[in-house]
This record gives C-alpha cells, structure tokens and sequence, in this order.
C-alpha cells in the first residue's frame, strides 16, 4: 500500500499489516493462536509464533483503507462472540495506530476450539 504525503511517499508492505495483525490478535483473551487450513488433508492447524501471518488475509481498497480477515484457534469454554469483538477492536486500533491506515472491517473466522 502506498500512502501520499506533503513530504513523499510511503510504502507499506502486507507483511507490516500481517505482523502486527497477527500479533494483535493472538493478545487477546481466549486466543490460543492463528489458525491455517492444510491443502493436503483439509485439517485446522495451529500455527507458530513465527508463522502466524499464514492466518491473516489483508485486501487493499480503493479508497485506501484495508479489510482484514483472520483465522484464529480459541481455547475452550470461552465466549465467543466477546472474544471476536475483543479481536476486532483490538486490531482495528493496532493497526490504524502503528500505520496510519484506516481499517474498513475485520472479519474473524474461528475454525477451531483447543479442548
């Protein structure tokens, strides 16, 4: 992404976007990790610190505002629904924070539930 300034231009790259929305997310209450569906055998797995940017989707729109999808494994006996609001605030402020980004949505997908 590419933003415009009075002093020049400033490229973002979807690696900044993922990094800090994975980390935001796995911060969360409830949040057991980011999540990544396998191609070979169509399993949930959970993925590693290091790795967790597989589980984070960002699309670039034309008014120059982002639209983030993540995929995230929860712990169990946790509510739901408070804990994907908790997500979605939390790295809608995250990310327009450390980037000066306007984030239009976030969608959360819970494919999993740790037992």
């Amino acid at each position: 992404m590419k933003l415009y300034n009075e002093n020049g231009e400033i490229c973002i790259s979807s690696d900044v976007f993922t990094t800090i929305t994975g980390a935001a997310a796995t911060n969360c209450y409830g949040v057991k990790g980011m999540a990544v569906r396998s191609k070979t055998d169509g399993l949930v797995h959970l993925l590693r610190r290091e790795s967790m940017a597989k589980g984070v989707k960002v699309d670039y729109n034309e008014d120059d505002t982002v639209s983030i999808e993540l995929h995230i494994i929860v712990e169990n006996g946790v509510n739901l629904m408070a804990v994907c609001r908790s997500i979605m605030s939390e790295v809608r402020y995250v990310v327009s924070n450390a980037t000066g980004v306007t984030v239009r949505n976030v969608d959360v997908c819970v494919d999993s539930m740790v037992i």
